[in-house]
């Protein structure tokens, strides 16, 4: 009797989910995973730095595409006052462990608070920490509209940074384009907020921060903005989703 209930229940949640997947509008997606293969994995002189900071499983845990109708399904179901989906079976959130277990992020360390930065500070934090000129620098951000690097930018920096031999400078260049890719992913597509340089500025020191926490945050954020009714775009780490 158990085991017909169970059964019977399994079948009633697929009919749901498939039926609502059918009826419910598609989110766009802002996934980066082929930008993050296209990369690839760091040059040899500097794979030690990286692995350092804790955020190299990131490089091997991007998916390309998603399932927009599923992806939406949860979305609408999503709470902001409880951070938990809704669903048939319950109420089931994503959690620090299922962040360990999944990408092996350290979830426990130091907390970094990322404040707002202004542009000028962009610029600057390009200027001293990836080496671009001031006019390079402005200009990108113009291009941005605000204290954003374009990700393309970020990726031809550390090909630079490569050929000229500056191995911290090109460190931080691919963390960041990885960052922008992964965890702290936006809607643009395409940039990514300069103000994440700062938890590399120390690249001895990026390991102790606590990656997973600060990636929990990030998703709870966008998926409080995709669940409202009037969203149809996502911008977050569609791989952990």
């Amino acid at each position: 009797m158990i085991e017909i209930s169970f059964q019977m229940m399994i079948l009633m949640n697929f009919v749901f989910l498939y039926t609502s997947i059918q009826e419910c509008p598609e989110l766009k997606l802002s996934s980066h995973g082929r930008k993050v293969h296209s990369l690839g994995r760091p040059v040899p002189a500097i794979e030690g730095l990286v692995a350092r900071t804790g955020l190299s499983p990131l490089i091997a845990c991007s998916v390309n595409t998603g399932n927009r109708g599923l992806l939406s399904l949860f979305f609408e179901r999503w709470h902001h006052e409880t951070s938990s989906f809704h669903l048939p079976v319950g109420e089931v959130t994503i959690i620090l462990d299922d962040i360990s277990s999944l990408l092996h992020l350290p979830v426990v360390g130091n907390l970094h608070a990322f404040q707002p930065l202004h542009v000028d500070d962009a610029v600057q934090m390009l200027v001293d920490l990836l080496m671009v000129s001031t006019k390079a620098a402005r200009a990108e951000t113009g291009q941005c509209r605000g204290p954003y690097v374009r990700l393309q930018s970020v990726c031809d920096i550390y090909e630079r940074q490569c050929q000229a031999g500056h191995w911290t400078v090109a460190a931080r260049a691919y963390l960041l384009h990885l960052l922008g890719c992964t965890l702290f992913a936006n809607k643009s597509a395409t940039n990514v907020h300069v103000v994440y340089l700062e938890a590399l500025h120390d690249l001895s020191q990026t390991g102790r921060y606590s990656w997973g926490v600060a990636a929990l945050v990030h998703m709870y954020d966008h998926l409080n903005d995709a669940s409202i009714s009037s969203s149809r775009q996502l911008g977050d780490y569609i791989t952990l989703l």
